[in-house]
């Protein structure tokens, strides 16, 4: 397998330091009444189109402090169709509840891509006003000083305070001890799996305190070949190859990912509950309960398990919109099969304003609605977020008993066991490189061994440089 190495998104960012004090975006353009997307299948290309008016409530009331904002900002956000949804209808309550300035949606379905415009944006000194950007990918931009910083703008919130957001993901988003960004969710990794599959072969239903042996042999007992020809047409799980998938496992074996959380230096995959950590991962293929490279290169784990042929799959929050969409079968959603110990890894997003932004009050403004209660009620309503918010999370529309899934209070029960991955501006790339190489052991190119020491060497340099930013 050829590697591919982040090369693109390294020089976008080598230039940032030296173009983004000069960055002039073109004039903001006179505030229009409704809210637009440009939705980008690719980094090149954009489509225009209108948004659909949102249909849930919004306050009426407009705070004094915004009263009569005008003009334009640009808010850039990654995601499938049903997750853009989500956004569009926050949006939509934002125009609804400040009539006058409009909000132009950049839609990046691949998040890949959705980095690569981002970066290339900032390059060019033209970056949108507001983003959506997950923890693990934040650190870059934050190095570079080219984000707004967001304590100082929620310190004089009348609105929002940080007491009302659960403290684990805000510390995601600091960097230097600075709140950088506003985060919209404190979801985690689960296993979403399909209950009328686990009733059919008479498997119990996991339960929170289920163990790796429970997943185990449940993935075996339903892997399989429904028409006799040799050939799996059920798989029990799907599991991408990822280090985002494989460190929860490590961290409830006692293990870590790497020497040091504040200041890594290298990747500690190999040392002893670890690596059992590793095997264990790496076994779901050779117990033939996950799908072949080639499977799942033709078909993704989301795709295969709306269609019936896997019967769990380990996602994070960010599914649910496009799994209630589901009409073939009942699902649910439980937490990670426990190990020595509880845990599970965060899955967050955050809003961030750009520092070259030309309408910084209307960013925040912006930010300030769709990341306090009316904007979050909004997105948890959709499905997409276990919301920051404390109240949010805790109140119907997220908890709501009469949408999938039914074990929502799951994602917040396993709160006190989240667990962040380092915050480095290198970190994007280091786990590129990891994730290549667990594909590779995953799928038997390699021995786990050569891939992990294929992994620790190559991530070397970029863990001294990341460390040093800090």
């Amino acid at each position: 397998m050829q590697r591919h190495k982040p090369q693109g998104l390294a020089i976008c960012l080598l230039v940032i330091l030296s173009m983004v004090a000069s960055a002039c975006g073109p004039e903001t353009p006179a505030a229009q009444p409704t809210a637009t997307t440009a939705t980008s299948p690719t980094a090149e290309a954009t489509v225009e189109s209108t948004a659909t008016s949102g249909s849930m409530t919004t306050a009426e009331s407009t705070p004094s402090s915004q009263a009569g904002m005008t003009g334009s900002i640009s808010f850039q956000v990654f995601g499938d169709p049903a997750e853009l949804h989500v956004f569009q209808e926050v949006v939509a309550g934002f125009s609804k509840a400040h009539p006058g300035p409009t909000v132009n949606i950049i839609h990046v379905p691949n998040q890949g891509d959705h980095m690569s415009k981002i970066s290339a944006a900032f390059a060019a000194g033209e970056p949108p006003d507001v983003f959506l950007i997950n923890y693990r990918r934040f650190g870059q931009f934050a190095a570079k000083n080219v984000l707004e910083p967001a304590g100082p703008l929620l310190a004089k919130s009348s609105t929002l305070k940080e007491d009302m957001y659960y403290p684990q993901v805000l510390e995601a988003f600091r960097y230097k001890g600075v709140l950088q960004c506003i985060p919209q969710n404190i979801s985690s990794l689960a296993v979403y799996y399909n209950k009328d599959m686990f009733k059919a072969k008479n498997v119990p239903e996991p339960k929170a305190d289920w163990t790796w042996n429970d997943f185990l042999n449940a993935a075996l007992t339903l892997t399989q070949d429904t028409n006799g020809d040799g050939k799996t047409d059920i798989y029990g799980v799907s599991v991408e190859p990822q280090l985002i998938r494989l460190a929860p496992f490590i961290w409830q074996n006692g293990g870590e990912i790497v020497d040091n959380t504040e200041k890594p230096t290298t990747l500690t995959l190999k040392e002893g509950a670890a690596r059992e950590a590793v095997q264990f991962f790496m076994d779901l293929r050779t117990q033939g309960v996950v799908p072949t490279e080639a499977e799942a290169k033709a078909e993704d784990g989301e795709t295969a398990f709306m269609n019936g042929r896997v019967a769990m799959i380990l996602q994070s929050r960010a599914a649910t919109p496009s799994f209630r969409e589901i009409k073939g079968f009942q699902w649910d959603v439980v937490p990670l099969p426990m190990g020595k110990q509880k845990a599970t890894i965060l899955h967050s997003d955050a809003y961030c304003i750009a520092a070259a932004s030309k309408n910084k009050d209307l960013a925040w403004a912006f930010v300030e609605y769709a990341q306090g209660v009316e904007g979050q009620t909004i997105a948890a309503k959709l499905g997409r977020t276990v919301p920051s918010l404390k109240s949010v999370a805790e109140s119907p529309a997220f908890l709501d008993p009469t949408q999938s899934p039914a074990n929502s209070k799951m994602f917040l029960d396993v709160i006190p066991t989240v667990k962040l991955v380092p915050v480095l501006s290198t970190w994007p790339q280091i786990e590129g490189i990891v994730n290549e190489e667990l594909e590779q052991a995953l799928y038997k190119l390699k021995s786990i061994d050569d891939a992990i020491d294929m992994a620790t060497k190559e991530t070397t340099d970029l863990f001294a440089q990341g460390s040093s930013e800090k």
